[in-house]
């Protein structure tokens, strides 16, 4: 007979906690009524995953409670970490290449001063890119231009102000661009990138909901970076950003949007110009008529 001494049974796992329906449909129901993201029922996991942590960290043994905590104080800070916890804050420096050539044209079109704001600016790389792009585009000229970076992700414009990047973050990178626009890292940064301040002083970061009823947007702006955000809001709450974008743009502004999102059904506001790229219709010039056949 064969013995079984040397034979370990993994004990069976259960979850630290308990995400039942209800819970859950209120997580849906609280992160669209305060932030517009419309997670799907298949985003069950992610949602225990990321607000576990925080019952960890307050010591909690319950979903309900914990979105108690919530529903008890409309403005207190957990609201904050609850909303943070269920953004995704997916980024790389120049993502979907192929808007920066068209913003560094349509700069060379605008009077200074110039603005352009970046709607989810995520840890930095999307806002930075856009200055890099308009200091290659119009040289010392750039001086003239301010780049607004904002995001719902109070965690993530922290990490963004600090214009400190692993080098990682920046491997995909020209040698050129390394060179002209980063500081090598010293003391506990050493082994990272460091954006060099003239760079940094271009850009502007800010916290802002975009289903917030006042934007702290004084000016209308040249251009709006807002990519793989509409993406999570269904398209109703699509429908009135857009909307509240339209009378922030100056006449020839132009908005991209990410790859994966399309403002076709928004056509009395907006007309595609280029790849996911987007104009004010009133702004677009029109064709001359085709000649018959």
């Amino acid at each position: 007979m064969t013995s079984n001494r040397n034979t370990v049974i993994a004990p069976l796992t259960e979850p630290d906690f308990i995400l039942t329906e209800d819970d859950f449909s209120r997580v849906r129901k609280m992160i669209y009524q305060r932030a517009g993201i419309a997670l799907s029922t298949q985003k069950r996991q992610m949602v225990y995953s990321r607000l576990s942590r925080r019952l960890r960290e307050l010591g909690l043994r319950d979903f309900s409670k914990y979105l108690n905590i919530l529903d008890s104080s409309a403005n207190g800070a957990e609201w904050e970490m609850f909303t943070n916890a269920l953004t995704t804050n997916l980024t790389a420096f120049f993502r979907e290449a192929h808007h920066f050539p068209v913003l560094a044209e349509h700069a060379k079109t605008c009077a200074l001063p110039m603005t352009v704001w970046c709607s989810a600016a995520s840890t930095g790389e999307e806002p930075f890119s856009i200055a890099m792009t308009l200091i290659e585009a119009l040289g010392n000229r750039a001086n003239g231009i301010r780049v607004l970076a904002t995001d719902i992700d109070t965690q993530v414009l922290a990490k963004a102000q600090t214009g400190i990047f692993t080098m990682e973050q920046v491997s995909k990178l020209s040698p050129e661009r390394l060179k002209r626009f980063f500081l090598k890292g010293t003391g506990a940064n050493a082994g990272k990138a460091q954006i060099r301040p003239e760079v940094a002083a271009m850009v502007s970061f800010e916290a802002l909901n975009l289903l917030d009823p006042q934007w702290a947007i004084k000016s209308p702006v040249d251009a709006i970076f807002c990519r793989n955000v509409m993406i999570y809001f269904d398209k109703p709450t699509q429908a009135k950003i857009l909307q509240r974008f339209a009378p922030l743009m100056k006449p020839h502004a132009l908005l991209f949007a990410g790859h994966s999102e399309n403002f076709s059904f928004a056509n009395q506001t907006f007309k595609l110009r280029g790849q996911t790229v987007y104009a004010l219709n009133s702004a677009m010039p029109k064709l001359p008529a085709r000649p018959a056949l």
